[in-house]
């Protein structure tokens, strides 16, 4: 089957909708010469906000424009069996019986809490293979957690089931599903507000705006971030666990400006994370920081250059990025995305040398996480369109399944 690239999707989808050229321009709120250059050159590439303004035009989401994620299945085809028995965990069957755990011996809140822990780590080393064989039974066990004992028990329980929910949540986008991811977000949220958690619905409604965002819904996913963002700030600011959901919000809604085009906003509320991030480093560690939102000093400036690569600012990318020392709670993923953001920015401005010095960082540290991004395939294409391949390219292109 022939390559379909941007522009292709662009022109199929636009016919699909019966608008013209014209039509789709003013229903995305984008220029038609924006569109025409797309058609005429579909390998071409474009800003984030436009590939959301595009999305929003068409009536599909994001996925529809830059395909599914690498080693997800195609949209339309069966889901595997390993993919049913997550659906089917996340929403049981109705008028079943409850699934019982795999080995009722020897559950405890303990374990169910421990296991859940064990599952965001293999999402956060991108091993989703794993993770979608291991997810049925960590929600299933957190299910049957959050009925038993008592009443501080069963609050328990449900946290641990909340927890365990989003991370079923987070793996549906990754594979491309977010309305399944919705499904099991929304059940989390349940969950959460049946816990004695007060942070835990605001920490999964950063999970909804980022799902929001995936299917172009950006004034959703503002507004969400910031409403629950302001109760946090106002209720828990001055803990530690507080701080962190807050900074997530935070960084969500300046996401969300970003990709709506208002890059200005955004960079202002990225510098009010920056210094919740200052904050925060003066405050004990929190407990239990590997379930909490990913937020520190590094995951802001990291996302400080994502949205200048985005807003096509590569210079202001590389100089955010230049002698940037990570901590050491920043998750593999998060690391995945800088080098990806460098190696895009270098390719902006020409360097070859530069993009491939940081593809192959990122191939020697998380060959798994790099085969799970668009993005490196749209780094990697694009340099392979190039007149003249920068040296060392080639690895990387056969690694990715993009040589020809």
């Amino acid at each position: 089957m022939a390559t379909e690239y941007l522009g292709d999707r662009v022109r199929r989808l636009r016919r699909q909708a019966t608008l013209t050229q014209e039509g789709l321009a003013e229903q995305a709120g984008v220029s038609v010469d924006t569109i025409r250059r797309l058609e005429q050159k579909p390998h071409s590439s474009v800003r984030l906000p436009t590939l959301h303004a595009l999305a929003s035009g068409l009536g599909v989401e994001l996925t529809s424009l830059v395909g599914d994620p690498p080693g997800a299945p195609s949209t339309g085809e069966s889901d595997s069996p390993q993919l049913v028995a997550v659906r089917r965990a996340i929403m049981p069957p109705l008028f079943a019986p409850p699934a019982p755990p795999g080995d009722l011996e020897t559950l405890t809140l303990e374990r169910v809490r421990r296991d859940i822990a064990g599952g965001w780590t293999l999402y956060h080393a991108a091993a989703f293979e794993e993770l979608l064989s291991a997810l049925p039974g960590l929600i299933t066990d957190a299910r049957f957690a959050a009925t038993v004992g008592d009443a501080d028990q069963r609050a328990a329980g449900q946290a641990a089931l909340s927890k365990a929910l989003q991370l079923g949540g987070h793996l549906a986008i990754r594979m491309g599903k977010t309305d399944l991811a919705l499904s099991s977000l929304e059940r989390a949220i349940a969950a959460a507000d049946a816990s004695s958690d007060p942070l835990l619905a605001p920490m999964i409604s950063n999970s909804v705006a980022w799902a929001y965002q995936r299917q172009a819904r950006l004034d959703d996913a503002r507004g969400l971030a910031v409403h629950a963002a302001d109760r946090v700030e106002r209720d828990h600011s001055g803990t530690p666990e507080g701080m962190r959901v807050w900074g997530g919000l935070l960084m969500s809604a300046a996401t969300s400006h970003a990709r709506s085009g208002d890059y200005e906003r955004a960079s202002d509320m990225m510098v009010t994370a920056e210094k919740g991030a200052e904050r925060l480093a003066r405050m004990p560690k929190p407990q239990d920081g590997k379930l909490l939102s990913v937020f520190n000093k590094s995951s802001v400036r990291i996302e400080r250059v994502r949205l200048a690569v985005q807003h096509e600012r590569p210079s202001e990318a590389l100089t955010l990025a230049r002698g940037m020392r990570l901590s050491k709670d920043t998750p593999p993923s998060w690391r995945t995305w800088l080098l990806l953001d460098v190696a895009r920015a270098h390719t902006d401005l020409g360097n070859g040398v530069g993009a491939v010095k940081a593809l192959e960082s990122l191939k020697r540290n998380a060959p798994a996480w790099m085969r799970h991004h668009t993005l490196a395939v749209a780094v990697v294409r694009d340099l392979w369109n190039w007149s003249s391949r920068p040296t060392g390219l080639k690895p990387i292109a056969e690694f990715l399944g993009v040589a020809d």
